[in-house]
């Protein structure tokens, strides 16, 4: 009678385990987590995958941190992991993994009733650098040039810096906003306002992308954009398991491209 008592335990046990729904937690970048890593999760979800996702996307810099201290399974960053970070794994004996989740266009944008269309590399590197401090230096209605820019924990804050400032600092009078959707909320409030997002992000009403170098924020011009980048999925590891078949699904199905696609990013398979 013991011996029933205890396989009709391990039983229940092992049936509830087998039915309990999967949870992957991924947090970091904003631009990944706020609009795209949502709706994939959402899709894949729909085509039936058993799975919870927990995401928070507080800055790339958060993704790093997390993985380090195990409290997610994938780290989102909208740009590569720095030196010191994939040290700090090597110490914890950590193998860290990069996956391209996605190709970006960083827009330059600013209110719909500005009189800029276009701007060079160097006049963008001054107006975030705090050289320019006036529309009619630059062809514009005259007014305070009001910047907006991420934060500093950001990886689209580290990745405008070092593609369009020459790895300057920011000027004292930015205004650091917490992700992409505030910074074009910003500026489609503000006829003097300016800001960068990432594509997905440029269609705001209110708001417009004013090309770079002559050269249009869209998805076609990816090779001659001058502010294109590549977002990231890492892990430690190589991913198995559900968190394997999430990343394999995300990164090389049709369903996950029209979903990227579609929020206005560009498929890897592009």
């Amino acid at each position: 009678m013991k011996i029933n008592t205890t396989a009709f335990f391990l039983g229940a046990v092992l049936t509830v385990t087998a039915s309990a729904q999967t949870k992957i937690v991924m947090k970091g970048s904003d631009t990944l987590g706020a609009k795209m890593v949502p709706q994939l999760a959402e899709a894949y979800k729909a085509a039936g995958n058993k799975v919870d996702f927990e995401i928070a996307a507080e800055g790339s810099s958060t993704a790093f941190t997390s993985l380090l201290s195990g409290t997610c399974e994938i780290g989102m960053s909208s740009r590569d992991v720095k030196d010191s970070e994939k040290d700090s794994f090597t110490a914890a004996g950590k193998d860290l993994i990069e996956h391209v989740a996605a190709w970006d266009l960083l827009a330059v944008i600013v209110n719909k009733d500005s009189g800029v269309r276009d701007l060079t590399m160097k006049q963008i590197e001054e107006i975030f650098t705090g050289g320019v401090s006036n529309w009619s230096e630059l062809g514009g209605t005259a007014g305070p040039v009001s910047i907006y820019t991420r934060n500093t924990s950001s990886g689209t804050y580290k990745s405008f810096q070092e593609m369009a400032m020459n790895k300057r600092d920011y000027g004292a009078n930015t205004q650091k906003m917490a992700g992409n959707e505030q910074i074009a909320s910003e500026v489609a409030t503000n006829p003097n306002g300016i800001g960068y997002v990432g594509l997905a992000y440029a269609g705001k009403d209110g708001v417009k992308a004013v090309k770079v170098a002559g050269v249009s924020a869209k998805p076609r011009n990816k090779a001659e954009y001058p502010l294109s980048r590549k977002l990231y999925y890492y892990t430690v590891g190589e991913p198995s398991g559900e968190v394997k078949k999430f990343l394999t699904w995300a990164l090389t199905s049709k369903e996950a491209s029209d979903v990227i696609d579609r929020v206005g990013f560009i498929p890897v398979a592009e």
